[in-house]
């Protein structure tokens, strides 16, 4: 996605070459070993290309463009100016510091202005950014900043939900916790009201 920095805003670091299948299979054969086992028994014989066309669908979103996805767009809303919302949307990403899962949900709402988009597409955007190497963090105010940029509605709420494994099966070992972020925008910040019946909708107690 090419465009305009904003002020204050760093440009992304250049795209690397990337290696070829053998390489990547033999990357893996390389922490088979380290790990401390023999990628050449019977039982590790497959793994490597198993593991390298899992990498293809863990890390899919690096292909996909989430402004293209969002590009057509619907006008005949009959005047429909509240919020519409798309919750529970099933979140799987990796951490981009151990490379482990991140599971959880994603919660979307926005104000539409005369026109919006097919709920499938709020998915496959989520997607998009989520199948890559990420902190939560970042993948919310991805989320959230495309979809205002592309469709420019009054107003987008993002809240993602989810249980890290770089905390819960290694380090400080600590299961059944969910990690939360929001980003919002537009009406949702501005408004208290607005933003309140959007955290009502998805279940969130608020003051």
């Amino acid at each position: 996605m090419n465009r305009m920095l904003k002020k204050g805003e760093v440009a992304p670091p250049a795209p690397v070459a990337r290696p070829t299948r053998e390489e990547a299979e033999d990357a893996v054969r390389t922490l088979i070993c380290w790990a401390g086992d023999n990628p050449e028994r019977e039982g590790l014989l497959g793994t490597p290309d198993r593991v390298v066309r899992s990498y293809l669908e863990f890390f899919a979103g690096y292909e996909q463009d989430p402004v293209e996805m969002l590009q057509r767009t619907f006008e005949e809303v009959d005047g429909y100016d509240e919020v519409v919302m798309l919750r529970d949307i099933r979140l799987e990403s990796y951490c981009e510091h151990h490379m482990v899962p991140i599971i959880g949900k994603v919660h979307i709402g926005y104000l539409p202005d005369k026109r919006v988009v097919g709920i499938s597409k709020l998915a496959r955007v989520v997607d998009a950014y989520a199948k890559r190497l990420q902190i939560q963090e970042k993948l919310t105010a991805q989320i959230a900043n495309t979809l205002q940029e592309v469709l420019q509605p009054r107003g987008v709420a993002v809240v993602i939900e989810a249980g890290h494994q770089c905390m819960t099966t290694r380090g400080v070992h600590k299961s059944d916790v969910a990690m939360v972020t929001s980003r919002m925008l537009g009406a949702f910040r501005d408004n208290g009201e607005t933003r309140r019946e959007f955290l009502s909708m998805i279940g969130h107690r608020t003051a």
